[in-house]
């Protein structure tokens, strides 16, 4: 019997897509042939215009407990550049569709990154998010220490990534890190529930609110609410937005186009 695929990809028929990572022999640690494949894979799925959100989880009751050590221990400095280590992160920070991460157990270093780049995390209540790489003698090097800090804070931020201690779920939901908080084995179906509800939402608007939230929150506040503005202003030239308006008025639900 083979063994199975370390990133499987499933479609839905509601415009839902899931990459589950299965690498259970190392509590689905990244490695570079694992940050390939996920790449890969968010940038076919971001290319099918029937896909609307990518839920991204792990197998075995892990999310990713980090990054392969035996595999960075030996990299120099120009290895990382040459192999372009930070690919997946780059991959999954710039996909135009929604991403929402469904986790259980370890979100640990770059698997706590991988959470980060995603729009969305549900999380098991017996999850734990953390940055310990400086107990190995480096740091957070795809985002750790300033999507941290943008979003639980720099004193929060600081005690995280300088003593390598871990959040529960129920600290990283009270730090605002956390969409939700779900039962235990229960954070996958809560993800793809919320994934089928955005993805019947009208998809110029979701593309439009994704790109304010993203632009905005670097920005003074000013040029962000500009950058709200006109992207309201603009969806009143789609098809989708009279049909949303004249299906509320009928009291009949709306039928959505991307148009």
């Amino acid at each position: 019997m083979s063994a199975p695929e370390p990133v499987s990809l499933h479609q839905t028929s509601d415009g839902v897509a899931v990459i589950t990572l299965n690498r259970p022999e190392r509590r689905n640690a990244l490695n570079l042939d694992i940050k390939g494949r996920i790449a890969d894979a968010v940038v076919t799925l971001e290319a099918d215009a029937s896909v609307r959100v990518i839920v991204l989880t792990g197998a075995g009751g892990y999310f990713i407990a980090g990054t392969d050590i035996a595999e960075m221990e030996p990299m120099s400095p120009s290895r990382h550049q040459a192999l372009a280590t930070d690919r997946m992160f780059t991959v999954l920070r710039r996909c135009a569709k929604i991403l929402i991460a469904a986790v259980e157990g370890y979100a640990l270093g770059g698997g706590c990154e991988t959470a980060l780049c995603c729009d969305m995390i549900v999380a098991g209540e017996g999850a734990r998010f953390g940055q310990p790489e400086i107990r190995v003698g480096i740091m957070p090097g795809a985002g750790g220490t300033q999507r941290l800090l943008r979003t639980i804070g720099k004193y929060r931020t600081m005690k995280l990534v300088l003593t390598g201690e871990p959040l529960t779920a129920i600290e990283a939901f009270q730090a605002g890190l956390l969409s939700e908080v779900v039962p235990d084995g229960s954070a996958l179906d809560r993800a793809l529930a919320l994934a089928k509800t955005v993805a019947a939402m009208p998809p110029l608007s979701v593309q439009a609110i994704k790109e304010a939230i993203q632009l905005g929150q670097d920005v003074p506040l000013e040029t962000a609410l500009a950058l709200e503005r006109k992207a309201f202003v603009q969806l009143f030239d789609t098809q989708d937005q009279k049909e949303g308006m004249r299906a509320f008025l009928e009291k009949r639900p709306p039928a959505f186009t991307g148009r």
